[in-house]
C-alpha cells in the first residue's frame, strides 16, 4: 500500500459503483480496538510488518457507520452505526477502547437521501455499534423496513434498553439467500454471533460482499485463524472467514469491511508465493 497512514485512521465518506448501483460508506464515528488473543499483543505487532496497523496508542483503528446502496430513487442502508453518543475507554475491557458516533445523518445528507427516504435498513447483526440510529427516539428512519436476520433475532441477547420493541415494530425477518433490496441478497456468515449475516450486492456482473464483523481487520485476510474476543463460536467464524476470503478472490468481486479503518473497500489478492492472501484497497 502506498499510503500506510490509511491503516491508522478512520474512513471518510467514500463511494464505488457496482454495476448500476452506487454504494457508499456512511461514517458515524470511530472506535479503537485492543489487540487481544489470538491476535498477537500490541508489543509483538509493533515489531512486525503489521505494526503499521497500530496507532500511536497501540490500538487498531476501526469505523462505525453504515453502507448505503442507491438504485435510482430507492435506497438501502446496511447497519446503522453507534448512534449519537460516545463511550470512553474502560481499561478493564478486554478488546474495545473508546468509541464515538453521531455523524451518520450528516454524512448521509452528503450522499442525497434523507433518513425518512430510506426504504430498508438491513442489519448484519444486533451489536450496539450496528443498530444505534435505528433505535433512536424519536425515530429517524420513519419509512424503512428493518431487515433483521431471523437466526440473529431468535438468538438475541443484551440488546440496549428499548431496542427490542423498536426493532420489532418495523421488522422483517430475513433468511439466507433472501433478497432484501433489488440486487442485494442475505449471506449467512455465523460465528461472530449466532445469526451474523453478510450481504452480496450484485449488478451487471459485478459483486460486492459486505461482510460485517466476519472480519474486523485486514490482518485477518492474511491470518483467518485470528478470531476476535466477541466471536461466540471462534471455530465457526474461522470456517466462514476462510470461505469468505476465497469468494473475495474472484475477479468479479470486491469487499466492504465496516471496521477496516480507511481501507473499507478492497479486493483480496493471493500472495505470489502461495502463502495466503492480502487486502488491497480500491
Amino acid at each position: 500500500m502506498n499510503d500506510r497512514r490509511r491503516l491508522r485512521r478512520p474512513s471518510a465518506v467514500c463511494s464505488i459503483q457496482v454495476g448500476d448501483l452506487k454504494v457508499s460508506y456512511v461514517p458515524d464515528g470511530a472506535m479503537l480496538l485492543k489487540p487481544s488473543a489470538p491476535f498477537p499483543p500490541a508489543t509483538t505487532l509493533h515489531d512486525t510488518e503489521y505494526g503499521a496497523h497500530l496507532n500511536d496508542t497501540a490500538h487498531l483503528v476501526a469505523n462505525t457507520g453504515g453502507l448505503l446502496v442507491q438504485d435510482g430513487p430507492r435506497s438501502l442502508l446496511i447497519d446503522a452505526g453507534f448512534g449519537p453518543r460516545s463511550a470512553p475507554e474502560d481499561p478493564a475491557h478486554p478488546y474495545i477502547g473508546a468509541i464515538h458516533g453521531g455523524s451518520l445523518l450528516d454524512n448521509l445528507a452528503k450522499l442525497g437521501p434523507r433518513p425518512d427516504e430510506i426504504d430498508v435498513v438491513a442489519f448484519t447483526h444486533l451489536h450496539a455499534d450496528h443498530i444505534g440510529w435505528a433505535c433512536k427516539e424519536p425515530p429517524v428512519f420513519t419509512r424503512a423496513t428493518f431487515a433483521v436476520p431471523k437466526s440473529e433475532w431468535e438468538n438475541r441477547h443484551d440488546l440496549p434498553p428499548g431496542a427490542e420493541a423498536t426493532l420489532e415494530a418495523r421488522m422483517h425477518l430475513v433468511t439466507p439467500g433472501e433478497e432484501v433490496f433489488p440486487g442485494v441478497q442475505a449471506l449467512a456468515l455465523p460465528g461472530h454471533t449466532e445469526g451474523h449475516t453478510g450481504f452480496a450486492i450484485t449488478s451487471r456482473g459485478e459483486r460486492l460482499l459486505a461482510f460485517g464483523d466476519a472480519l474486523h481487520s485486514p490482518l485477518q485476510v492474511r491470518h483467518p485463524e485470528w478470531f476476535t474476543v466477541p466471536d461466540t463460536d471462534p471455530s465457526q467464524s474461522e470456517r466462514h472467514r476462510r470461505r469468505l476470503i476465497a469468494e473475495l478472490q474472484r475477479p468479479d468481486t470486491r469487499g466492504f469491511g465496516i471496521h477496516f479503518a480507511d481501507v473499507v473497500f478492497g479486493r483480496v489478492v493471493p500472495d505470489p508465493q502461495g502463502e495466503g492472501a492480502d487486502w488491497h484497497p480500491v
